[in-house]
């Protein structure tokens, strides 16, 4: 007979690893509540149960005792004393490893781990798995029931909902975040605005966003450094979606000086990549500047930039290119960028697929070019991402009229 909490735990483990529910697993022939006191170790199992669950987790009997795989806390000891950005190819794997055989005995402990891999996920551009992370993150912060990771976890999860184009989640825990950060630390209440500003800006909740970034302004003048930058880049960002460009580019402006590049790397170039995003999404875009950006990032690309930020970059260059007007040259880059793995967010991947749908509509092909567009158009739409959806009609409409010699 499997023997309590060993087979609680070991069966919470491989259901939470197959993503299902509790009813999902109880199944019409056993109680959710008889379920949850198996987990909790409060009942016994008996072998009616565990041949039951077996089938129901298409597993071996046999996977219910412990696995003797890596322990979590001596994994997680060995990621955090060499933790790097530049290893994260080399420590998450063992980490998540580690995580799938943890029995969850120790929560807090579970949820440091996940916290890790789930920013180095992150940084490796595996937007899906870092949103299933901080899913999971949240779940726990709940369980543990401490307001500075429930703030944190939240904070996290509206990032990443964000990233993979559902937005109506991230305005959710993005304000869930700010209700909870009161009384907090500066970063935690700044992290969650941050994170209200970004989703309620795509949403096409204008008005709200600039409220928020003042806000967030205000809260961040005192303290400087890279809270003060985020915040400002923030408020940037709302400022061109609201066409605000003079207010958008002083923004800019402050942002990039108040950063220097010793001070944080990582950000100085996230920065910059997004800089020369903002620029070129002015009207007219502002090219020159926007070139000017992009070769001032090269030497740092190449010495801290991740495999997604180099893609960030090839968009952004074929982006300047189709701006320029060396039309065979922005395609040239968007076939070499849609020929990778791509690790783009949700709103790069469509504004990538738009260029190219644009260069379609250039070159004569426009039924192809229009139904592309359209198609990327009505995907933002269902992600209830307004700016980008507006944004991707109006790339057709700018593309149909430059077609046509400015005519219609």
């Amino acid at each position: 007979m499997l023997e309590q909490p060993q087979f609680g735990q070991r069966l919470r483990a491989l259901r939470v690893g197959r993503g299902l529910s509790q009813a999902a697993l109880a199944g019409d022939a056993m109680s959710t509540g008889y379920l949850s006191r198996l987990e909790s170790g409060a009942r016994p199992p008996t072998a009616k149960s565990v041949d039951y669950l077996a089938e129901r987790l298409d597993v071996p009997v046999s996977a219910f005792a412990r696995e003797k795989g890596p322990v979590l806390g001596q994994v997680l000891a060995a990621v955090t004393s060499l933790a790097d950005d530049g290893l994260d190819e080399v420590l998450a794997d063992p980490l998540a490893e580690a995580l799938r055989a943890d029995g969850g005995q120790d929560p807090a402990l579970r949820w440091q781990a996940l916290w890790l891999l789930a920013r180095m996920r992150g940084r490796q551009g595996r937007c899906a798995e870092e949103y299933e992370l901080t899913a999971e993150l949240h779940r726990l912060a709940d369980e543990l029931g401490v307001v500075e990771l429930r703030v944190r976890a939240y904070t996290q999860h509206s990032r990443c909902a964000r990233s993979i184009g559902r937005i109506a989640e991230a305005c959710e825990y993005a304000a869930a975040a700010v209700g909870a950060a009161a009384g907090l630390s500066l970063t935690d209440r700044a992290g969650a605005l941050h994170a209200l500003v970004s989703a309620e800006a795509e949403a096409g909740r204008l008005a709200e966003a600039e409220a928020h970034a003042r806000e967030l302004c205000a809260l961040t003048g005192p303290v400087g450094g890279s809270t003060r930058t985020r915040a400002l880049w923030a408020a940037a960002t709302v400022g061109i979606r609201r066409g605000a460009y003079g207010e958008a580019g002083d923004l800019l402006e402050r942002a990039l000086e108040g950063l220097d590049s010793h001070e944080d790397p990582g950000l100085w170039l996230r920065l910059r990549l997004a800089a020369a995003s903002l620029l070129l999404q002015i009207v007219p875009p502002q090219t020159a500047k926007a070139r000017a950006t992009l070769e001032q990032i090269g030497p740092a690309l190449e010495l801290v930039g991740t495999e997604v930020r180099r893609q960030e970059a090839l968009l952004l260059h074929a982006q300047l290119a189709c701006a320029e007007g060396d039309l065979d040259r922005a395609r040239e880059l968007c076939d070499q960028a849609e020929a990778l793995e791509l690790r783009l967010s949700f709103r790069d991947r469509i504004r990538l697929q738009a260029l190219s749908g644009r260069l379609d509509v250039l070159a004569g092909r426009t039924t192809l070019g229009i139904q592309r567009l359209s198609d990327l158009a009505r995907q933002a739409v269902e992600a209830h991402n307004v700016e980008l959806a507006a944004e991707t009609w109006r790339t057709l409409a700018e593309a149909l009229a430059e077609s046509r010699g400015g005519q219609g």
